[in-house]
């Protein structure tokens, strides 16, 4: 009950690393079916209808379903305690957007045993999507689920923009702000705008499917092209939505393991804002193929190129950060480096299909399938694993196996480049992306045996790391405040894992990387910023679980057309949301007597 009806950011942090682990196993098993029905030529391992719904559900479960989730995961856990905070703005709120997420996701994993998953691939286009070609339910259960988990994202983002803007502690000006937090707050600022986009064209598609819309009906006037652009407004921001955090957790871990301040602070927090920024510019480089014309195509292919200049600064300032610096690799940091020359070429290519002439042949090739699993997996990816070893004992007390952590990571470094590398000469040869199966004798055959041998592998790393979880878990808590020894951070100056306060007394940060400059001055601790008294707490709710039942409840509704399920949805809702307005909850006290033992119950 009591994780049922948590509001504290630490444990929702730990629903949302839970949740976002289950669904990246059901997306990797989805991916491993799809590479063992490629890895020789007219296989039949599955059928043809069955690998549209493996190909749709991998892609949308991937991004949706468990990058987001693992993402805000390490938010929740880390971005109070970096600032000093005793939790997020608004915890009630927090809570609700974990549970909306996870109706949205399991909805949408309904679809499997309901007749048939969505089909139309993870971007849903147009006219596939629309009832005329996907005449079953499954892309029902795409619209409604991601409008579901759509909201949680959204008041998420919300939350952490109110969080820190108003909740660091005295003295962390903006410029004294953990790369981590700048990339979280920057990737917040991009929720807020991009995923209202992606509402406004889930609704009109779900318009057009339920209730005979014309939005994107060609035959009755709409238009096929105004989704690419509706969902791309959204799709182009969304890979920066993934990329920064990760960019965020890059720059911590090599700051750690190098025992030096982040080189060019000011010039990343730069480019993470040009990169916000710029990530809006550049959707329709998604389109070139469209028949934009040649002022869009030029237009946008130079604002895709701009984009990797900051990029570039960022790559340099880690390069330059490990220069001189004494390092240590762990397996945080082996994620870290490995990262680095991963992402640059994922970043290389996507300057190539940046070229508009040249994207007419790469356009709906493995080659770009290889460019973005370069970006998404060898950047973001790369980037959870090392933040979650990096995180791991602020999160739960234990430090995790460092052996078992670097058979995680070789397999999977070592299988990543295996699957992907080779697909972009599979692109270049001409396979198409989004295929059931090929033709023998067309040269894909051993390029695509050996990409399925590296996605076994990859298999292979995160089962390690499952090992390495059910291993650590089986210690006793020990792991200390400041884990790692060199923690220069605010989260690494209270216990592990930290009292459910976070901080017995607000701390005065005294400059960038303030915990640094105390154990510089031969401090052990934080300087308080005030006395110790009593600290204000919020209260447990299960009204988050209920309204997120109450939106599943009204989704499945309306989906069938049976309109009074889907209004008791709504009312289960609405009625949560009343009982919320009406009955004040001013929380509880923890009184300075009774501020010992107050450690998360994990």
């Amino acid at each position: 009950m009591d994780w049922l009806t948590t509001v504290d950011h630490k444990k929702i942090g730990i629903l949302y690393l839970i949740s976002g682990g289950f669904f990246f196993l059901v997306g990797g098993l989805e991916a491993i079916m799809i590479r063992i029905q490629l890895w020789q030529p007219q296989n039949d391992f599955v059928s043809a209808d069955t690998y549209n719904q493996l190909l749709t559900m991998h892609g949308t479960t991937m991004i949706f379903l468990a990058a987001m989730p693992m993402i805000f995961a390490m938010m929740n856990a880390v971005i109070p305690l970096q600032i000093g905070a005793r939790d997020v703005a608004f915890p009630f709120v927090n809570a609700l957007g974990f549970w909306t997420f996870f109706a949205g996701g399991v909805l949408l994993n309904v679809s499997w045993f309901t007749g048939g998953a969505p089909d139309a691939g993870w971007t849903s286009y147009v006219p596939l999507a629309t009832s005329t070609y996907s005449a079953d339910h499954g892309v029902d259960y795409y619209v409604i689920g991601l409008q579901i988990a759509g909201i949680g994202t959204l008041i998420g983002g919300i939350n952490f923009l109110a969080t820190i803007i108003n909740m660091r502690a005295p003295g962390m000006s903006f410029m004294r702000m953990p790369m981590f937090t700048w990339t979280a707050f920057i990737t917040s600022a991009l929720i807020l705008f991009a995923f209202p986009a992606l509402t406004v064209g889930l609704v009109a598609l779900m318009f057009d499917r339920l209730f005979s819309g014309n939005f994107f009906e060609v035959n009755n006037g709409g238009n096929a092209v105004l989704w690419e652009h509706i969902f791309w407004i959204f799709g182009h921001p969304e890979v920066y939505i993934l990329i920064l955090p990760a960019f965020g957790v890059i720059s911590e871990v090599i700051s750690t393991f190098s025992r030096k301040r982040l080189f060019g602070y000011s010039s990343m927090v730069f480019a993470t804002v040009l990169i916000g920024f710029l990530g809006f510019m550049v959707w329709a480089h998604h389109m070139f193929t469209t028949g934009l014309g040649p002022v869009a195509n030029a237009l946008f292919s130079i604002a895709t190129m701009l984009i990797a200049v900051p990029t570039g600064i960022k790559i340099f300032n880690w390069l330059f950060t490990m220069w001189g610096g004494s390092i240590k690799f762990t397996t945080a940091n082996l994620f870290a480096i490995g990262f680095v020359p991963t992402f640059v070429m994922g970043g290389v290519t996507g300057v190539m299909l940046a070229a508009a002439p040249a994207d007419y042949q790469y356009h709906d090739t493995y080659f770009v399938v290889a460019h973005f699993h370069y970006v998404i997996v060898g950047g973001l990816i790369f980037g959870i694993f090392s933040g979650l070893h990096y995180w791991w004992p602020k999160m739960f007390g234990r430090m995790l196996n460092e052996n078992l952590g670097r058979l995680t990571f070789w397999t999977f470094f070592i299988g990543f480049h295996l699957t992907f590398f080779l697909q972009h000469f599979l692109g270049l040869m001409g396979m198409p992306r989004r295929v059931w199966t090929y033709l023998d004798g067309m040269g894909f055959n051993n390029l695509n045996m050996i990409s399925t041998v590296g996605a076994m592998l990859m298999g292979l790393g995160t089962i390690f790391f499952l090992v390495n979880i059910v291993v650590t878990a089986m210690k006793p808590r020990n792991a200390l405040g400041d884990a790692w020894e060199d923690g220069r951070t605010l989260e690494w100056s209270i216990p592990s894992p930290p009292p459910e306060y976070n901080f017995l007394q607000t701390p005065l940060v005294r400059s960038y990387d303030p915990f640094w400059k105390e154990k510089m001055d031969g401090n052990t601790g934080m300087t308080p910023a005030e006395p110790v008294g009593p600290i204000h707490m919020p209260s447990p709710s299960i009204l988050p679980l209920i309204m997120s039942i109450g939106l599943f409840i009204a989704g499945l509704g309306f989906m069938y057309h049976q309109t009074i399920v889907g209004i008791v949805g709504l009312v289960i809702t609405f009625g949560c949301m009343f009982l919320r307005s009406v009955f004040d909850d001013h929380g509880f006290h923890i009184e300075p007597e009774e501020l010992h033992d107050k450690g998360v119950k994990a």
